[in-house]
């Protein structure tokens, strides 16, 4: 929160107090030579004191992103700064330094409900800045304060209003709304909202648990349903093939043929085989498979050498 300042004492007040006092210092020493009236010389210092405290008083530096707002006998007399200026003591007063940079403000809920009843904490950020000085000053106590509060009841009311799907997948929207609810509630107060950032939505441990379930179960679900239509797909391409094969008997063995080499080109020693495939590719038995066996072995070893 914002310090509100009563008084500020800065470096250009302490200066110019020091610069009269020392002036009316010498001045008093000097008469003090020339006249020899001590009274006199007193009176001097205590004048040239209280000068230099008006003085330092009157004068006031405000910084750059500051506004100070004067009051004059308690009714609004201006807006000063940035920079030197001076107000009339005692007459004039300056309750409250007014930072116009941006401002950054957390803000969270816990254990609201959304609209599907499950309990939440959200926290989010509001960035905003102080465009009316005037108004901030005096058409509403602690405008600082009032701007945090006025952000927790417009995140509980958006909170209220929406799915815990939505919130956790939608949150620039949230964050729209919030600005939009948030903006209007601080306009009259000379505050502009600039964005509202919701950094995290937290859930219970237990709901947390049972969604990660839940999509857990829903990837096995899409996982099977793939597996299923490959299946489907694969087998029409055999039924389509089968057609092909049922026309066509030479294709069908030379299709077993090549199956039979792919399966015994692999260093393999013992190949069992269907009988039936072996009448089907009509290799002449056992004698004939082993003769193959024996030629894909020649075959090989000559690679090998």
């Amino acid at each position: 929160m914002e310090v509100i300042e009563m008084r500020r004492i800065n470096s250009v007040a302490a200066l110019i107090f020091i610069v009269i006092l020392a002036l009316g210092a010498g001045v008093s020493y000097a008469s003090y030579r020339i006249s020899g009236d001590n009274a006199g010389s007193t009176w001097m210092g205590i004048i040239t004191l209280v000068i230099a405290i008006i003085v330092s008083s009157a004068t006031k530096v405000a910084y750059q992103w500051e506004k100070a707002v004067v009051l004059r006998l308690g009714k609004f007399r201006s807006l000063k700064g940035p920079g030197l200026f001076f107000i009339i003591p005692v007459i004039d007063d300056i309750p409250y330094w007014i930072d116009t940079r941006v401002i950054t403000t957390t803000f969270k809920t816990e254990k609201t409900l959304t609209k599907d009843t499950v309990p939440v904490d959200v926290d989010a950020v509001l960035f905003w800045k102080v465009i009316d000085p005037k108004k901030a000053a005096l058409d509403v106590a602690d405008y600082q304060s009032a701007i945090s509060w006025a952000s927790q009841t417009a995140l509980r009311d958006v909170i209220g209003k929406t799915m815990l799907s939505d919130m956790l997948e939608g949150r620039e929207k949230i964050s729209k709304e919030l600005q939009r609810i948030i903006d209007e509630r601080t306009e009259p107060w000379g505050v502009n909202v600039i964005s509202v950032e919701v950094k995290d939505v937290l859930i219970p441990p237990a709901l947390e648990d049972a969604m990660s379930m839940q999509a857990q179960a829903e990837r096995e679900r899409q996982a099977r349903v793939i597996l299923g239509d490959s299946e489907r797909q694969v087998a029409e391409k055999f039924g389509e093939a089968s057609k092909t094969y049922a026309d066509n008997p030479v294709a069908l063995h030379l299709r077993a043929m090549n199956m039979l080499y792919e399966g015994l080109k692999q260093n393999s020693t013992i190949v069992i085989v269907p009988s039936s495939a072996i009448e089907t590719m009509q290799l002449g038995g056992l004698t004939g498979l082993t003769a193959l066996t024996m030629e894909l072995k020649k075959e090989q070893a000559k690679k090998e050498n």
